[in-house]
């Protein structure tokens, strides 16, 4: 185990002594990967942000429930045990408002003021309904079950017409499952870029270190102990590129919320943007350092193979 850590530790000193002898063109060449890195940092930490607000957002969607004019109260009321059976059949909650007629009238006209209009009118023209404030929708994608239960609702008898509010909530589902898909191929074309520029980067070292790479084999060095040190560059060169990007991505903030505040304090809200948590940062850096050790194995095992 000692005789692993020593090689180990050679090989990282060693890939650390090359870097810093040129270390211009290192610092050049972390610039671009976290340039590549930064764009889906960002997007993944506007996303997480928004998450929590869309699944607010989706909680308690209504259903309104209209009878037709000719339904007589004792039927209408007798509704509530199959709306309860409907409910029941989906697995779902709901608060169940029974609002009759005369009582959506009064509000009618406390509402739009037409008093006048309405006292013209020979008969009340609301019918009684019902109200339904479901619960246990706790994420946006959960409002494709309201419309099975609203049509179900619709089948019972004396229901005219079924209004659903979720709408604007599968709207708000499907905008998000665009930018999760868009997020996505950025970040696989950009890791793409990053493996590319690692690549690379450790070909120009394996070409400028191969007499040394020659002498190394004559004294017996296995390929193993070779290409550790190369490995480590590429593991090197994507961990700083992307704690470049996330210092980037926490400085673009700064303004970013400023922005939003004032935004945000028109609508009486106090959003604003949050950096990752620690867990999602160790695993981003952890997939930075671990596409950079991508491109040093493609391009030490393309390249050092030639050579053998």
């Amino acid at each position: 185990m000692k005789i692993w850590l020593r090689q180990h530790w050679f090989a990282l000193t060693n890939a650390i002594t090359h870097l810093l002898k040129s270390p211009g063109g290192f610092a050049l060449n972390v610039l671009v990967v976290a340039i590549a890195l930064a764009l889906p940092f960002g997007g993944l930490t506007m996303m997480e942000n928004v998450r929590p607000i869309s699944e607010q957002l989706a909680v308690e969607p209504e259903i309104s429930v209209f009878m037709t004019l000719d339904t007589g109260r004792d039927t209408a009321t007798a509704l509530a045990k199959s709306i309860d059976a409907v409910l029941q059949k989906h697995h779902s909650a709901a608060k169940l408002l029974f609002i009759p007629r005369e009582d959506a009238l009064i509000s009618l006209r406390n509402k739009t003021g037409m008093d006048d209009a309405l006292t013209t009118l020979d008969q009340n023209p609301l019918p009684d309904a019902y109200v339904l404030k479901l619960a246990g929708f706790h994420a946006a994608p959960d409002a494709r079950r309201i419309d099975v239960i609203a049509t179900d609702l619709k089948a019972l008898p004396g229901v005219d017409t079924v209004q659903v509010d979720s709408e604007w909530v599968k709207r708000l589902a499907a905008l998000l499952a665009i930018l999760r898909l868009i997020l996505l191929f950025l970040a696989a074309t950009l890791a793409v870029v990053v493996i590319a520029v690692v690549f690379n980067t450790v070909r120009l070292q394996v070409l400028t270190q191969r007499e040394e790479i020659a002498v190394a084999k004559l004294v017996g060095a296995t390929d193993a102990f070779i290409h550790r040190p190369f490995y480590y560059t590429g593991a090197l060169l994507g961990l700083c590129a992307g704690c470049m990007a996330l210092g980037a991505v926490a400085l673009c903030m700064q303004p970013l919320n400023q922005a939003i505040a004032e935004f945000a304090h028109l609508y009486a809200s106090e959003f604003r943007l949050l950096p990752l948590n620690w867990t999602a940062t160790l695993i981003l850096l952890t997939i930075s350092a671990g596409l950079g050790l991508v491109g040093a194995v493609l391009s030490v095992r393309r390249h050092l193979a030639r050579m053998a």
